[in-house]
């Protein structure tokens, strides 16, 4: 199979689908690989690496979208992305189309076969492909949320574990998944006063056992949630449902009561964000003020650490990169079902039940839509 990987375009997206590694095995298999040039240049990984690898150095994206059966990313397509797809073409990248709908019709339009990173299934029902930058994320909204509360910033002036004789701040976490659980190990090593808020009692039953007393666990009731973070310095928004549009479980009237100069971090922006008052920002200008509150809703938060966060995604996405390769996608959606569970897009159907309602259009299981 012919592999691409262009360069991202997204605004200081410097990630890059795959590393020199990845290419190496993907030749190893007997595949070719083109790689655009200077695609890893802003990690430190030079053409010279990949070309060493196997690689194809290609001077545009057009030459790589006209040539690959498979394009692997790691950002969902641009418009001008999308306009280069082709019928029967995969794409294999995060998509997030819950809350996208204009990126679903170009991806409709274009014919290909889109398997999006964040819907992917392991078989302990996680997902392997978001963990990685789950990961990522969750450890920098402690960083990016104690910075927040500089006063330079417009936050409280308050330092997240206090000194002697000085409250800590209080860290409130919606959400005890990956993210949320690394916002709270993190919060918890500053010597913050964490707490995590969670609907599943499983999963609060698990943070407890692995942090013990010093982490505080709450099931989460509209009550709850309303308590802490009117009491709460610093607020990380980390809730997930697979791929659909994040609840909105911070309503606008909350914000408005919430203690000035406390802040906001919402991981859950790619998916709309759980905040009423969330809109995605940049890292160029990552925070905004709202009711006094500042906000921090960075979309791509990883691919501020993005050398760290490309070496974590692919060696969780080669194995499914390869698989895809080696059998084409139908024999690979078809032997894996937990790969099929990435399918969102194929020849302009919407073949994710939670992508379809998001969005309001027919939804096709991916199983009929494989086998016409």
């Amino acid at each position: 199979m012919r592999i691409g990987v262009p360069k991202e375009i997204k605004v200081h997206e410097y990630r890059v689908g795959m590393t020199p590694a990845a290419v190496r095995e993907a030749v190893h298999h007997g595949h070719q690989v083109m790689v655009q040039k200077n695609a890893g240049f802003g990690i430190g990984l030079f053409d010279e690496q990949y070309a060493n690898a196997g690689a194809v150095i290609v001077d545009t994206a057009a030459e790589i979208f006209a040539a690959a059966d498979m394009i692997v990313k790691v950002k969902e397509p641009q418009p001008a992305e999308w306009a280069m797809l082709r019928e029967g073409q995969v794409l294999f990248t995060y998509l997030h189309l819950a809350p996208d709908p204009e990126q679903a019709r170009g991806l409709m339009a274009s014919g290909a076969i889109a398997i999006a990173y964040e819907t992917v299934s392991d078989v302990r029902g996680g997902l392997p492909l978001l963990a990685p930058m789950s990961e990522v994320a969750g450890r920098m909204s402690i960083q990016a949320g104690a910075h927040s509360l500089e006063i330079a910033q417009g936050g409280r002036g308050m330092l997240l574990g206090g000194v002697p004789g000085v409250p800590a701040a209080k860290v409130v976490i919606l959400g005890g998944g990956v993210s949320g659980m690394n916002a709270a190990r993190m919060a918890m090593g500053l010597e913050a006063h964490v707490t995590v808020i969670d609907i599943n009692l499983h999963t609060l039953y698990d943070l407890d056992l692995q942090f013990g007393p010093k982490l505080n666990t709450i099931y989460s009731t509209v009550d709850a949630i309303e308590e802490y973070v009117l009491g709460a310095d610093l607020v990380i928004g980390a809730v997930l449902v697979p791929g659909a549009a994040a609840p909105k479980l911070v309503s606008e009237k909350m914000v408005q009561a919430m203690k000035k100069g406390s802040v906001l971090v919402d991981i859950a922006i790619d998916q709309g964000g759980c905040f009423a008052t969330s809109h995605a920002t940049t890292h160029a200008a990552p925070t905004y003020i709202k009711h006094d509150v500042v906000h921090y809703c960075v979309a791509n938060m990883p691919g501020a650490v993005a050398r760290t966060s490309t070496f974590a995604l692919n060696n969780a996405t080669l194995p499914f990169t390869l698989a895809l390769a080696d059998k084409g996608y139908k024999k690979a959606l078809t032997d894996n079902p937990h790969l099929r569970a990435g399918l969102n897009v194929c020849k302009g159907q919407i073949t994710y039940e939670a992508v379809a309602g998001a969005l309001g259009v027919s939804y096709v299981p991916a199983e009929a839509a494989i086998s016409q």
